[in-house]
This record gives structure tokens, C-alpha cells and sequence, in this order.
């Protein structure tokens, strides 16, 4: 994002990677999704699985759930029973890596400045592998980005794709909110990333405004308690918003 401070991707890169961004949100933030409407080159399968077991070992078992979203992946790229096996395979000898070969993921290094796309797209599919249970704890979020970066990403993608996961997957209406005290949880408040625009910002913020604005709850029969929630909410977006102003005025 132009103008905000924040370390930037080559131009070929960063465009690309915001349209991904979009078709994962379009995808519902499945990354086996985006893999159905994205190609995938055949020569990025054996390292990403082999990322996938890399990190699904982070805790130090491989879950049912890390196997299953490793099988969604095979069948979201409509793989033969051969190319299963081999993605299997590879799978299998990432969970017992513990460090990342050297020259694993090497192809995808060297092009991913020439063409962005296989690279972004296997780096999607390892933050999804890092946050299947939520928030990705240090162990899993530290392989991802260990692999993310082997690939010759910088690990500020893996900052974008967690704060879009963090603004339409992880958040929760029914918790408390608290007051935002950085950009992040700001931009989380408010249901937007970092990449999002100033614009974009502002009219998630006035849709998040409206729903909880005196004027429009005076018009339903709330409780006392039900009124009170939406008026720290109604204080929090406007704490967000003014935080992502005095960011955006800082930066310029």
C-alpha cells in the first residue's frame, strides 16, 4: 500500500498477490477453493506438501485435522492416484524434517519475481496449514514463515494472509471488544487488512457505525444490557477509525 511506511513487494509481486487476496475472500477463505479457481503448476506440488507436513509437525504430532486439510488440498487439484502417492509421500518426509533442505522449494525462489502467482499460492495454502485450529501459535506461524521464506518470499506476506484471516475468519461478534491500541487491531476491529484503502476502510467503518448508531437502536426495543454493548461497540469503531487516520496522516 502506497504512502503508509510499511516495507513494500516488486510491483509484479504486489499486484499479484492483492488479486489473490480476493479470490480467497471470494473462496471463503479456503485455500483449497482458490486452488480450484487458480492454477497450480505441477512442479510446486512436491514442496508444498512437503511445507504442509514441515508444519504440521510444529507441535510435535501431525492431527487428523492437519491430514485432512492436506487431502482437501489433493482433491481441490484433482490429482491421479499416482501424483496422490507422490504428494502423500512428500507429506510424509516434510513431518519428519526437522529443518527445511536447502534446496527445497528452490524453483519457486527463483521465479516467483518473474511469476508471482505459484509462489503467493503455496505461500496462501501454508498460513491456512498454520491457522486450521485459529490464531497460529509461535511453533506453526514460525514454520510458515520459515518456509514462506525459503520459497524467497518475505515474511510480510504472511502478515497480509493472517490479517485477512484475522478480519473475516478468526473474528467473533459475541466476545468483548477491546480498545485498539496498534494499526492491526484496528484494522481487525474494523473487518479490513492493512493492504485495504483508506476508502475501503472508511466505509467498513461507517457499515460497522451504523448497525450499533443510537439513532437506528433507538428505533428497536433493546434491554438495558443490549444497549450498553452497542454503545462500547459504537466507542471502539470510532477509537479504530481515528487510530487508522492519525496512521494515515502520519505516513503522508
Amino acid at each position: 500500500m502506497a504512502g503508509t511506511g510499511k516495507p513494500s513487494l516488486p510491483p509484479r509481486v504486489d499486484t499479484e498477490f492483492a488479486r489473490l487476496l480476493k479470490e480467497l475472500a471470494a473462496s471463503g477463505h479456503e485455500a483449497g477453493g482458490l486452488l480450484r479457481q487458480t492454477r497450480l503448476p505441477a512442479w510446486c506440488r512436491r514442496p508444498l506438501f512437503f511445507f504442509l507436513g514441515y508444519i504440521a509437525r510444529a507441535d510435535g504430532r501431525v492431527t487428523e485435522t492437519d491430514i485432512r486439510y492436506a487431502e482437501a488440498l489433493i482433491n481441490a487439484l484433482d490429482l491421479s492416484v499416482r501424483q496422490r502417492r507422490k504428494a502423500i509421500a512428500s507429506f510424509q518426509r516434510g513431518k519428519t524434517a526437522d529443518d527445511l533442505p536447502a534446496l527445497r522449494g528452490l524453483w519457486l525462489r527463483l521465479s516467483h519475481r518473474i511469476w508471482p502467482g505459484p509462489a503467493l499460492l503455496v505461500a496462501i495454502c501454508l498460513c491456512h496449514a498454520a491457522q486450521l485450529f485459529g490464531r497460529p501459535g509461535k511453533p506453526r506461524r514460525y514454520r510458515c514463515e520459515d518456509a514462506i521464506d525459503r520459497i524467497g518470499l518475505p515474511v510480510l506476506v504472511c502478515d497480509d494472509i493472517f490479517s485477512s484471516y484475522a478480519s473475516k475468519v478468526w473474528a467473533r461478534q459475541t466476545e468483548p471488544l477491546a480498545t485498539p491500541v496498534s494499526f492491526e487491531q484496528a484494522c481487525e476491529l474494523l473487518g479490513v487488512t492493512r493492504r485495504d484503502s483508506l476508502d475501503d476502510i472508511k466505509r467498513a467503518y461507517r457499515k460497522k457505525v451504523s448497525a450499533c448508531h443510537p439513532d437506528k437502536l433507538a428505533q428497536r426495543q433493546l434491554q438495558a444490557d443490549e444497549q450498553a454493548i452497542a454503545k462500547e461497540r459504537l466507542l471502539r469503531y470510532q477509537q479504530a477509525w481515528e487510530l487508522i487516520k492519525r496512521r494515515y496522516r502520519a505516513a503522508d
